[in-house]
C-alpha cells in the first residue's frame, strides 16, 4: 500500500508492505535499490525512514518513507530514474492529486515510460502549468481515461488472434471475396438482354452501399489492426471507391538524388496508385486514430495540424518531390518493374504527381461531431492549402462521399423511372385517342 505525503518543498512516498516486511531492507542492502509497487525505483539514499531489521517483525504498521519529488516553481519534479526513464517528470502542483494511477495503468504499464518512448529524447516531460512544452491537464486526464483496461486488452488479444488465424477456423472472408460473391449473385439473375439504365444504376448503388457498410464495420474494430494490416484491408476496396485508378502498387522503390550528394539513395513508398492514363500518384493510408487531425494546442486561437497529419503531409510532399525529379528515367524504371501489374500495353508516367492522405476521424463512434464548427473550418483551410497537390480525407469524409454518391445515384434512378413511366403513359394516351377517332 502506498501513499503520497505532499509537503511545502517536497513529496514523500510512504510504503507499507502488506506481508513480508524484510524484503525491502534486503533489496536495499543487496542491490542498493528497490522497486515499490512496480512503478517507483528508489536508491538506498532516497530512504528517509523505515523500520530497522530488528523492528521489522515487531511494528504493527511498518512504513518506509522515500523522497519522491521536490516542489519548486509550481511543479513537483520527479527524477527520471525513479520512474525508469531518462526524462525528469514535472507535474503541476495545483489541480492534480498525486496517486498511483497517475503513474501506472492496468497491468502495471508505466504511463511515463510510454510517453518517454513517444517523446524520443531525454528532455523533461511536463504535465500542466503554463510552460509551452507542457501536456495540458485535460489532455493528460484523457490519456489516463483512454488507457485500455484489462478487459479491453483481453478483447484486443482475442481480436488479433481472430484477425490472423480466424479464417482457418470459421471461414472468415476478405472484403474482396465477399464482393466477388456479391457480384456473382447479381450476374446469375441477369438475362442476355442489354441492361436497362435503372438496373445499371441499382448495381452501382448496391456496390457503393456495400463499400460504405464494409468500411463502417472495419472502423468499429480499427484498434484491433496494425497500420500495415489496415492498409492491406483498405487496398482491397480502394480501386472500387476511386474508379479513375486501375492499379495499386505496394512498396514502390524510387530514387533519391538529393539526400546524399555523393550517391543515389533508395526510398520506398508504401502505396502508389496508377490511373487509367498511366499517371502515378501517392496515397498515404493511416490508421483512423481519433486525435490524428488537429492538435490540442492552439496558436492565436487557430487550430494546428496534429503531428500525424503534418508528418503525413511532409512525407507525401517528399515522395512527390523525388518522383518528379526522377523524370523520364523513373518512368522507364517503374514501367519495367511493375509492368506485370498494369493493363496490357500501359506504361507508368510521372506527370505532376499528386497525393491522397486518408487518416483520422472527425466524428465520434456514436456519430456525433468530434470537432467544433471552428475546428472544422480550420481543418478545411488546411485541406485547401494543399489542394493543388494532395487530397486530405478523414475516414468520415470517405463515408460521406460514399453516402453522397449513393444519394445521387438513387435520385438519378428515381428520375429515370419517372421518365420511363411518363413516356409509357403518353404512348398509351396517344393510342387511346386514335382508337376513339376510328
Amino acid at each position: 500500500m502506498i501513499g503520497f505525503d505532499v509537503k511545502q518543498r517536497s513529496v514523500v512516498l510512504e510504503y507499507e508492505p502488506e506481508l513480508n516486511v524484510g524484503w525491502v531492507r534486503t533489496e536495499l542492502n543487496t542491490h542498493r535499490q528497490v522497486t515499490i509497487s512496480r512503478a517507483f525505483t528508489f536508491k538506498k539514499s532516497d530512504l528517509i525512514s523505515g523500520p530497522s531489521e530488528t523492528e521489522d517483525e515487531e511494528i504493527d504498521e511498518p512504513v518506509f518513507r522515500f523522497r519522491l519529488a521536490t516542489r519548486k516553481d509550481g511543479y513537483f519534479r520527479i527524477a527520471g530514474r525513479i520512474l525508469g526513464i531518462a526524462n525528469d517528470v514535472l507535474i503541476v502542483d495545483q489541480g492534480v492529486t498525486l496517486e498511483r494511477k497517475l503513474f501506472v495503468a492496468e497491468r502495471n504499464i508505466g504511463i511515463f515510460r510510454r510517453i518517454a518512448k513517444v517523446k524520443q529524447d531525454d528532455g523533461e516531460i511536463v504535465v500542466g502549468g503554463d510552460r509551452e512544452d507542457s501536456i495540458p491537464i485535460d489532455v493528460f486526464r484523457e490519456l489516463l481515461d483512454r488507457f485500455p483496461s484489462s478487459g479491453e486488452i483481453d478483447r484486443y488479444a482475442s481480436a488479433r488472434v481472430e484477425t490472423i488465424i480466424g479464417e482457418f477456423f470459421d471461414g472468415m472472408k476478405s472484403a474482396r471475396d465477399n464482393y466477388e460473391v456479391y457480384l456473382s449473385k447479381r450476374k446469375s439473375s441477369v438475362s442476355d438482354k442489354p441492361l436497362e439504365q435503372e438496373r445499371l444504376l441499382q448495381a452501382e448503388i448496391d456496390k457503393f452501399a456495400y463499400l460504405r457498410d464494409t468500411i463502417s464495420a472495419w472502423l468499429e474494430k480499427a484498434d484491433t489492426y496494425s497500420e500495415r494490416d489496415w492498409q492491406r484491408m483498405i487496398i482491397k476496396v480502394i480501386l472500387l471507391i476511386f474508379p479513375k485508378y486501375v492499379a495499386v502498387l505496394e512498396n514502390v522503390e524510387i530514387a533519391d538524388f538529393y539526400s546524399s550528394p555523393d550517391r543515389t539513395k533508395k526510398r520506398y513508398i508504401d502505396l502508389c496508385l496508377v490511373d487509367a492514363g498511366g499517371n502515378i500518384d501517392v496515397i498515404e493510408i493511416k490508421k483512423p486514430f481519433d486525435n490524428a487531425i488537429l492538435s490540442k494546442s492552439r496558436y492565436r486561437d487557430n487550430s494546428l495540424p496534429a503531428r500525424e497529419l503534418s508528418g503525413s503531409i511532409m512525407q507525401a510532399e517528399k515522395y512527390i518531390f523525388h518522383l518528379s525529379k526522377w523524370g523520364v528515367a523513373g518512368e522507364r524504371a517503374l514501367s519495367k518493374r511493375y509492368g506485370a501489374e498494369l493493363p496490357t500495353g500501359m506504361s507508368i508516367r510521372i506527370t505532376n504527381p499528386k497525393a491522397m492522405i486518408i487518416l483520422g476521424r472527425d466524428r465520434l463512434s456514436s456519430g456525433q461531431q468530434a470537432l467544433s464548427a471552428t475546428q472544422m473550418l480550420d481543418l478545411e483551410v488546411i485541406k485547401r492549402k494543399y489542394a493543388n497537390m494532395m487530397d486530405i480525407l478523414t475516414y468520415d469524409d470517405l463515408l460521406r462521399r460514399l453516402e453522397n454518391i449513393i444519394a445521387s445515384l438513387s435520385q438519378r434512378k428515381t428520375a429515370t423511372g419517372s421518365r420511363r413511366a411518363s413516356g409509357s403513359g403518353r404512348r398509351k394516351g396517344r393510342k387511346g385517342t386514335a382508337s376513339t377517332q376510328r
